[in-house]
């Protein structure tokens, strides 16, 4: 089986987002705390352990294990989407009531990096369900996510433990853009490696190339792009329901279509027959 070691990996970043998020959320766990962060923090994680079992019962020979817990992110993967829509909606939010200088600079960046965030992911899963049957590139997709957000407590890893890795040294808020960008810059160069590894099943890591390279340029540029603080303050008016709802839609999408297009041509028409 490809990527045996693909659960270490899952793990390392589980012990990442534990050591970045440790002073800024773990710790303040029982204090009051918008529960967006807790939405998202708990998709995030359940999804995180959903990855590292799937490796494990794959590579244990569990396969009927696999394909029962492979259905149930059916309903996870939509809950996940959520989560990010939530954390936008706060940081639109925050934006809109000019809560400080910080979210004002940055406000636009952060959604703008999350929402390329929530592409990445659509696409990732879709693909993983659509090529379910080539045990490489499903396994690739699937390992791929986590790599879309290594930034977000990696960032803040660098930024508590090892802060001489920021070689940027950017003044004010821009400071936190700069381990952001350096974060994904490590993304792009260890997704480069995995590709050049294996060109053939390359895709899913060649997908997070784009995507990290994205984050980085749209993140760094936000606030020098015309237009993008008017769109988050445009954004920040839709009601938190609606944008919530159009997450768990998108996710759901992908589940049904990365299922239907990745069933055989006979299945798929037998499907599509009236009873």
């Amino acid at each position: 089986m490809p990527y045996k070691y693909g659960h270490y990996w899952v793990g390392f970043t589980v012990l990442v987002t534990i050591a970045g998020f440790w002073p800024s959320y773990f710790l303040l766990f029982a204090t009051p705390i918008p529960f967006a962060f807790h939405v998202h923090a708990f998709t995030s994680l359940a999804w995180l352990l959903f990855l590292i079992a799937q490796s494990l019962t794959i590579h244990n020979r569990q396969p009927a294990w696999h394909r029962t817990m492979g259905r149930a992110s059916f309903a996870l993967f939509p809950l996940l989407i959520v989560g990010f829509v939530s954390i936008i909606n706060l940081s639109a939010s925050r934006f809109a009531a000019e809560e400080n200088p910080f979210i004002m600079q940055l406000g636009p960046a952060f959604g703008i990096g999350m929402v390329t965030a929530i592409a990445a992911y659509l696409y990732l899963f879709y693909n993983a369900l659509k090529h379910r049957r080539n045990v490489r590139l499903h396994a690739g997709y699937m390992l791929a996510t986590p790599a879309i957000l290594f930034e977000s407590p990696f960032s803040r890893v660098i930024d508590l433990y090892i802060p001489w890795l920021d070689f940027l040294s950017s003044e004010g808020p821009r400071d936190v853009l700069d381990v952001i960008v350096i974060s994904d810059g490590l993304v792009f160069l260890f997704a480069a490696a995995l590709y050049l590894r294996d060109r053939k099943h390359g895709a899913p890591w060649l997908a997070v190339m784009f995507f990290v390279a994205a984050q980085m340029v749209l993140m760094w540029f936000a606030e020098y792009i015309p237009g993008m603080s008017a769109a988050f303050s445009l954004y920040a008016q839709i009601p938190s329901a609606i944008t919530l709802a159009l997450g768990a839609l998108a996710g759901i999408a992908a589940v049904w279509f990365g299922w239907q297009h990745g069933m055989r041509p006979g299945s798929r028409q037998a499907s599509a027959q009236p009873a």
